[in-house]
């Protein structure tokens, strides 16, 4: 088996499940650390037990002296640019934290390199590995509801951060919708043309910008995605994955964001209103959940010589439906997407 030689960018608090991930994997090994700050490299390397000589100042010096052949790439949003195209020039595949870049313009040089370079850049959306997704994409896929016309999903939680999202101009939206656009795109099957959203900040939020959202989303094939969202909700919190409704020409199914998938299907097509059978969806057996699902997707489409789902020519359409909503609700217009 080859083995894969990982220099990883950033060691803060979610650099130690990236670093326990490829621990994990028998074909990856860390060769470097690289972090802005170095005393934040070695305490990570020492808590997982990794020698003081894979921490590295730079990542230029990573690159040259370790000799990696993939980059893991878990900076801050600001930085993705700098550190994939660094990667990329180096010959290195990357695995990227989300979201793909800071705005759309970097995205597309992003994506523009990686083609050039003929290596792999994909992005960690680790929702689209969870085992109820994926029941119910293939419950959609197998056309238990008929022909998909509209998704809904709601996300409220009162999420308390403190620090730099408190002061963010559209925290939600920015840093968070990303994973919900990018579910609904798995969900349906279908692609973003253009967003009508409007942002707000509620009575009683702790936020500085807008920590609310509504958005209505034109999708191919004639279906719309709605998204209703808010950071600053409390009480009746949804999950973390939102609870989701899919209407579909011969029924609706449902998702709480947790274990229950429940659908309801025309079975007596009599009437002022129908009759119908309700079905559960069960779950989609993965053989890794999450962030760990994600991981093993990429290293075998690496090892495959094959595009993960979550390849950066795919994901820049979910981060379009991003930049498209903020767009939409600064102008407030309706905005057409472009990936």
């Amino acid at each position: 088996m080859k083995q894969y030689r990982v220099v990883q960018v950033g060691c803060g608090g979610m650099a130690h499940h990236w670093i326990d991930m490829a621990g994990n994997t028998p074909d990856l090994e860390i060769v470097g650390l690289v972090d802005l700050n170095r005393q934040t490299a070695e305490e990570c390397a020492k808590r997982h037990g990794l020698p003081a000589s894979v921490v590295f100042d730079t990542l230029d010096q990573a690159l040259s002296m370790a000799k990696p052949d993939i980059v893991f790439d878990v900076t801050v949003p600001a930085a993705h640019h700098e550190v994939t195209l660094a990667a990329l020039k180096a010959g290195c595949h990357v695995f990227g934290e989300k979201p793909l870049a800071d705005s759309m313009e970097r995205a597309k040089e992003m994506v523009a390199a990686a083609k050039a370079s003929g290596k792999l850049y994909a992005v960690m959306q680790n929702r689209r590995y969870l085992p109820q997704m994926r029941g119910l994409r293939k419950a959609l896929d197998d056309r238990l509801i008929g022909d998909i016309s509209t998704v809904n999903a709601d996300f409220y939680l009162g999420a308390h951060f403190g620090g730099f999202r408190d002061a963010m101009d559209s925290p939600l939206v920015l840093d968070m919708a990303i994973h919900t656009f990018d579910q609904a795109r798995f969900i349906c099957g279908e692609d973003p043309i253009a967003v009508y959203c409007h942002e707000y900040n509620p009575k009683g939020s702790w936020y500085k910008g807008h920590a609310s959202a509504v958005c209505m989303f034109e999708m191919t094939n004639d279906v719309v995605f709605t998204y209703r969202g808010s950071w600053c909700a409390e009480g009746l919190n949804t999950s973390w994955e939102s609870e989701w409704r899919v209407q579909g020409s011969k029924g609706s199914s449902k998702w709480n964001g947790a274990n229950e998938i429940i659908a309801e299907v025309v079975s007596a097509p009599d009437g002022f209103i129908y009759k119908h059978d309700r079905i559960t969806i069960q779950p989609l057996d993965t053989r890794l959940v999450g962030h760990d699902g994600c991981m093993d997707a990429m290293m075998t489409a690496l090892r495959e010589g094959k595009e993960p789902e979550t390849v950066c020519t795919d994901n820049i359409k979910s981060l379009a439906m991003v930049f498209g909503a903020t767009e939409s609700a600064k102008t407030k217009q309706r905005v057409e997407i472009g990936a």
